[in-house]
């Protein structure tokens, strides 16, 4: 005989409940149907062995197993949009809320899906500033696949300039933006790092906002890239899904990338 549910966790089920019902709405028919495992099979199944053989990393765009395959960095181009690539894992990794990656030996895969940016201004045909590139993983409630991969491709427009006016003011402690991008009250904080590096983004999340860690399937990650007084940043970003929608980093990211056609 199961246990009823306390008062917290009914209220927890209940609003992940809303949450997952809004998700079956406004996410694309195409994710709804989507294999849950297609990137791992594509990535262990196919890039990493052609790699290790001496084959190139295809279908993959690079394989890096440099630190072997436990923390190794596919890139792979997305389905969708012009030059969209994805940065997944070797190892397998469920997703943001993945415990491997608050780990000591967890894959840098944000320093990863930042060099991918030269794959997407090789896509376009032009390069961008660090302004014009968001780095995006979605909640466990707003994605369609079970391996972790972050979505590298150009900021829309309006975010950008958002940004640029709220972006002076942010410091290294995590606090709501003054303004809201696409509808949502993200969470900010400034990161002083050129490539991540020295920095690993999910840790941050776990270990500056309240709560976080325990519901970090909540939460969706982006990185934005910036210059703080001239040096080389990012903004960091989060949003916690709600039943009112939320956890879909990916939103602040344009895959027509219309903001290259500002860079030419």
């Amino acid at each position: 005989m199961s246990r009823p549910l306390l008062p917290h966790k009914r209220t927890r089920k209940a609003r992940l409940f809303a949450a997952l019902v809004l998700s079956a709405a406004v996410l694309p028919p195409r994710a709804a149907r989507a294999d849950p495992s297609a990137l791992w099979n594509i990535v262990h199944g196919q890039c990493v062995p052609n790699a290790e053989g001496g084959k190139g990393p295809g279908p993959c765009v690079s394989v890096d197993l440099s630190g072997g395959e436990k923390e190794g960095v596919a890139i792979l181009k997305d389905l969708r949009g012009d030059a969209q690539m994805l940065a997944i894992p070797t190892r397998r990794i469920t997703g943001i809320e993945d415990p491997q990656m608050l780990a000591a030996d967890a894959p840098n895969v944000f320093a990863a899906a930042w060099e991918a940016k030269k794959q997407v201004e090789g896509r376009l045909r032009t390069p961008l500033a660090r302004e014009d590139i968001a780095i995006a993983i979605n909640s466990e409630w707003r994605r369609s696949q079970n391996q972790l991969h972050l979505h590298v491709d150009c900021v829309a427009k309006n975010v950008k300039d958002a940004l640029a006016e709220a972006a002076p003011s942010l410091d290294g402690t995590w606090r709501q933006l003054g303004v809201r991008l696409n509808g949502r009250a993200y969470l900010a904080r400034r990161l002083d790092s050129a490539d991540f590096s020295d920095a690993e983004p999910i840790k941050l999340l776990a270990e500056g906002v309240e709560d976080a860690r325990a519901h970090m399937d909540d939460y969706s990650l982006a990185a934005i890239g910036a210059a703080f007084a001239g040096k080389p940043g990012f903004v960091m970003l989060a949003d916690r899904i709600s039943p009112d929608g939320g956890g879909h980093a990916e939103d602040l990211q344009d895959h027509g990338c219309a903001i290259a056609q500002f860079a030419r």
